[in-house]
């Protein structure tokens, strides 16, 4: 839903920092507090870390290839059974959030995504979005994947098995990981050839499982293209500077080209475009979510931000203007200015803006809440057996057919 009030505001004063006295410094205070793991604690977490991403990934990946085979029998078939692979990784991802850095996650949004947005009543956020979309964010973090597929795993129809994530086609010759998001028909963006949607076109287009229609589908992309950084932003300023265009405080300007491509490969199988705001507690104007949120300071030292803030809202496809490329520029840069308003408005008042009517009439005791209030988490503890249930299941059978092959060669000698 277009907002004429969240046009880009002008830029306030720059507030003072909180700083704290160390060794007769003053230097600036960390959002999350001061470190609560080093030395030993934090090489301890970092073991568990390490163990734990490697066993669930490996798992994974091996889980993947033994549904290779699939691909040639029935590749509805071979599609489901990489979509299993898929929720495992969802799965993975919400519970090395939940274990290693346990974070407030407060939603809201505007109008547009009413009735779609409730809080279960042991104090989980479900989801009621389309089964088939695309989803558009800014990106603040490298860590922003993380919590967008953990609200694809919070949806009713749990689509953390069907989401698509455009990438850099780098990341494709990454061993393991990358061997991963090709099974996973994930798209990579190339900036010599251009975008490649033909990996996911039989994934995503086709009925799956011999299921009518269309198959479900989230296709996740970052219109920035990359974290939001000191470095990214003299770029996007000078980039400005040289189109003759307004210029982003908070984000770098989107590009357009990837989304528009997208948009017109999916015309007449997606209804709606869903738009995530994305802010990290702390952040002070002028800084970026890099500059406090590290892989360390987050999973080792216990300093993940205190919250992460999500404001949706949702665009019909039939109202984007697909017809023209420089229209699409101009109405997905009218939006980026728009969030950056947003932003600048969590920045100046701690809240994105709410309404009852976008979280469902969220009840707080006897207060209908304009904010939902929640944690990364799973629905059921046990979900985590997942990840190594398939890999589990081959290894009972291979041994289950090792000892009767082996009673049968020894009941003959």
């Amino acid at each position: 839903m277009e907002n004429p009030a969240l046009r880009q505001r002008g830029n306030p004063t720059k507030p003072d920092q909180p700083v704290v006295e160390t060794k007769g410094k003053t230097v600036e205070a960390h959002p999350a507090g001061d470190i609560k793991h080093g030395g030993p604690v934090e090489i301890l977490r970092l073991l568990l870390v390490i163990t734990y991403f490697l066993s669930s990934t490996f798992s994974i990946c091996l889980t993947q290839f033994f549904g290779v085979p699939l691909y040639w029998y029935n590749k509805d078939l071979y599609y489901a059974y990489m979509a299993l692979t898929k929720q495992s990784f969802g799965i993975f991802v919400t519970t090395l959030t939940q274990w290693w850095t346990p974070t407030v996650v407060r939603i809201s949004g505007d109008a547009s995504v009413a009735g779609q947005l409730k809080k279960t009543e042991d104090g989980r956020v479900e989801c009621d979005f389309p089964d088939r979309m695309v989803l558009i964010a800014n990106h603040q973090l490298y860590s922003d994947w993380l919590y967008l597929w953990w609200i694809a795993y919070t949806n009713k129809t749990r689509m953390h098995g069907h989401i698509y994530i455009i990438l850099k086609e780098s990341l494709k010759y990454v061993p393991v990981i990358g061997w991963g998001m090709m099974f996973y028909g994930f798209i990579f963006i190339s900036t010599k050839t251009g975008t490649s949607f033909e990996a996911t076109e039989d994934s995503t287009l086709g009925p799956m499982s011999g299921s009518e229609g269309l198959d479900p589908m989230w296709l996740l992309l970052f219109p920035e293209g990359t974290n939001a950084s000191d470095n990214g932003r003299r770029r996007s300023a000078q980039w400005a500077e040289k189109t003759g265009i307004k210029d982003m405080e908070h984000q770098l300007l989107p590009r357009s080209t990837g989304m528009y491509f997208c948009l017109n490969e999916l015309d007449g199988t997606v209804e709606y475009v869903y738009d995530c705001t994305l802010a990290y507690e702390g952040i002070a104007r002028g800084k970026f979510g890099q500059d406090y949120y590290s892989l360390r300071s987050m999973y080792l030292q216990g300093r993940p931000p205190p919250s992460v803030n999500m404001y949706w809202r949702r665009f019909a496809v039939k109202d984007i203007p697909l017809g023209d490329h420089e229209e699409f520029d101009l109405w997905l840069r009218e939006r980026w200015y728009e969030k950056d308003a947003l932003i600048d408005q969590y920045i100046t008042t701690g809240r994105f803006p709410g309404i009852v009517k976008g979280t469902n009439g969220v009840t707080n005791g006897t207060v209908k809440e304009e904010h939902i209030e929640t944690e990364v988490k799973l629905a059921h503890w046990w979900e985590v057996g997942n990840i190594f249930l398939v890999l589990a299941t081959f290894g009972l059978v291979a041994n289950i057919l090792a000892r009767v092959w082996t009673g049968m060669i020894y009941g003959k000698t």
